[in-house]
């Protein structure tokens, strides 16, 4: 199989994964449900975002249409690299993490471009999913779509003691981002990039030209 091909087939299958679960859980789920997978170690919990990885927001209209805009033009430029490191031979690490981090990016870009447009808007405790295709229409113009989320893994919850400074007595909770398969996607790649760029972007050395002996000048005979 050849690079490009390999690349493609890890864009599509992490960008199937990715919508079919945001599907199910949009079509499934209300707003802020919760459905224990692994004892309470991982849960599928359903929140929506504005588009920055693990839940973060960026501002109203403008700072999530300025956001879109600037993520779709990062999946330009991702795919151009990605272009010249199947072009140029380049490790095929470097390839996978690349394609994980453009299929990731498409994958939350695809949640804010159709979303609003495709399904109805997902309320808090309605108990009531959202519908595909409602007939009046979206919860939202193109580009103002909200980003699914739904991984959670609370892998250890308690309390601070109560002697310390500020935080006593308050719960705490790690790991708290909720977010999905495309942002692990990202992580993924760029981990893996951090891990092995010295073998990614090593510079191969030309041999050095070994000095060739000085001529001795001739002496003349006597």
């Amino acid at each position: 199989m050849k690079t490009w091909q390999k690349s493609v087939l890890i864009v599509l299958g992490v960008l199937i994964i990715d919508q079919i679960l945001k599907f199910w859980v949009k079509t499934h789920m209300y707003l802020g449900e919760e459905i224990p997978i692994l004892d309470g170690f991982f849960k599928l919990h359903f929140i929506e975002n504005e588009g920055m990885a693990f839940g973060m927001s960026w501002g109203p209209d403008q700072g999530k249409l300025a956001l879109t805009l600037f993520r779709m033009l990062a999946v330009l430029f991702i795919g151009y690299l990605l272009h010249r490191v199947i072009r140029g031979n380049k490790p095929i690490g470097l390839v996978i993490s690349l394609s994980l981090i453009l299929a990731g990016a498409l994958g939350n870009i695809i949640d804010s471009l159709f979303y609003g447009l495709i399904f109805s808007a997902s309320q808090w405790g309605s108990y009531q999913p959202a519908v595909f295709l409602p007939p009046g229409g979206g919860y939202a113009p193109l580009f103002h779509g909200k980003v699914v989320d739904m991984l959670f893994f609370p892998l250890i919850e308690g309390r601070y003691p109560e002697w310390l400074p500020f935080l006593g007595g308050r719960d705490f909770l790690f790991f708290r981002p909720v977010f999905n398969i495309a942002d692990s996607s990202i992580s993924i790649g760029v981990f893996i990039i951090l891990i092995f760029q010295k073998k990614f972007f090593a510079h191969k050395d030309e041999p050095e030209k070994k000095d060739e002996p000085e001529e001795e000048p001739l002496q003349s005979e006597m």
